[in-house]
């Protein structure tokens, strides 16, 4: 999952006052405060995102997935960004201007409300599917590597929607 954001230039210069200082990466944020933000970022900048299949993610590998995501993203925001900020040491092909920031999720307010948009949009889509794999609990683990979700996995094996390239489920699956 990847989002793409984007603020106006007022919302920017602004955002100390619409946004408190509360921006910041999507990791050090409670469920409640990145559900809040969601909101509160849909109702001041225009979003777009975009999810990659486990089957792509298999087939290309995360990184390659990820910057797919990134790139669709941007797209779909249907409007020519200025400049691209992307979080990590990649480039993404666009022929957008971009500049890359390792860490941005951490360091940049755009890149930290999309890592807000993209983390709910997924936890969301984690929760809505836990109704057909119940058995691995993803309202709670979100289908993270978890102690617990590693537990479910053991016990129940892999589901159709597991990604078989995660590192510890395919050493899993070649131990048995």
């Amino acid at each position: 999952m990847a989002a793409a954001v984007l603020f106006s230039k007022e919302v920017l210069q602004d955002r100390d006052n619409i946004f408190q200082g509360s921006i910041k990466d999507s990791k050090l944020l409670s469920s409640s405060k990145r559900e809040e933000l969601f909101l509160k970022i849909s109702k001041f900048a225009k979003i777009a995102t975009s999810s990659i299949s486990h089957h792509k993610i298999d087939e290309v590998n995360i990184l390659e997935a990820t910057k797919l995501a990134m790139r669709d993203a941007v797209l779909g925001l249907n409007i020519k960004p200025g400049l691209v900020l992307i979080d990590g040491n990649i480039t993404l092909d666009l022929d957008f201007k971009q500049i890359s920031i390792p860490g941005g999720d951490r360091t940049c307010f755009s890149i930290s409300a999309a890592s807000i948009i993209a983390k709910v949009t997924r936890d969301r889509f984690m929760v809505n599917i836990n109704s057909k794999y119940d058995s691995y609990n993803f309202i709670q683990n979100k289908g993270y590597g978890t102690k617990e979700h590693m537990e479910l996995l053991r016990l129940h094996g892999p589901s159709l929607i597991h990604r078989k390239t995660f590192a510890p489920l395919k050493n899993m699956l070649s131990q048995e």
